[in-house]
């Protein structure tokens, strides 16, 4: 769905640029006079000194109480617009599927997998590990080629080599090999669990 919304807006805003570029071509170029052309009524760029709008024109609007209420309304949906195009492209990183490759027979043995299961099947195996307190995985890149960016929260005296180490050599490639991956990227990140102060008496 995000990937046809982004190719509709591209569409349309080449669209734009293109009718806008060609309506500065044919002011700038004169081509009205030189080739003849007739063009539509109010057309803003008919001649090479033709300007979008006058300073007349600009005075008038200025004046006017509608005019600054109009322009920062327009101004701030499309900030509106732009952020939350941008927070979806952001969004857009983490998986909803990844595929499992279910034999050797192609396509046909290939199904696809809810990535947030395999998300909290790797964060529950990842959390036993000794000296974690909490893990968290997810899944990004592409469902056929997917990358894991986990969040270990280790206890205050545990060892993070070992954790590291564990991680690698089970949650991770238990999940690796469960969906038939010849690889599975991860990026790690470890945090250490708050604790109070002890009181010394």
């Amino acid at each position: 769905m995000l990937k046809t919304v982004n190719r509709v807006l591209l569409a349309l805003a080449g669209l734009l640029l293109v009718a806008l570029g060609a309506a500065v071509l044919v002011g700038a170029l004169d081509l009205r006079r030189r080739w003849g052309l007739a063009l539509p009524a109010g057309w803003p760029f008919a001649g090479a000194h033709d300007v979008l709008l006058s300073a007349a024109a600009r005075r008038r609007r200025r004046g006017g109480d509608w005019w600054w209420p109009v322009v920062i309304t327009v101004l701030s949906l499309l900030v509106l617009l732009a952020l939350c195009w941008l927070l979806a492209q952001v969004r857009r990183r983490r998986l909803d599927t990844v595929l499992v490759h279910g034999g050797d027979s192609g396509d046909a043995d290939m199904v696809l997998l809810r990535a947030g299961a395999l998300e909290e099947a790797m964060s529950a195996e990842a959390a036993e590990a000794a000296g974690v307190e909490d893990a968290v995985v997810t899944l990004t890149g592409r469902r056929t080629a997917p990358e894991a960016r986990v969040t270990l929260t280790l206890a205050a005296h545990s060892a993070p080599a070992a954790a590291l180490h564990r991680l690698c050599t089970e949650a991770l490639d238990h999940a690796r090999s469960s969906v038939g991956l010849t690889k599975l990227p991860a990026r790690v990140r470890l945090r250490i669990v708050r604790h109070r102060a002890e009181r010394v008496e």
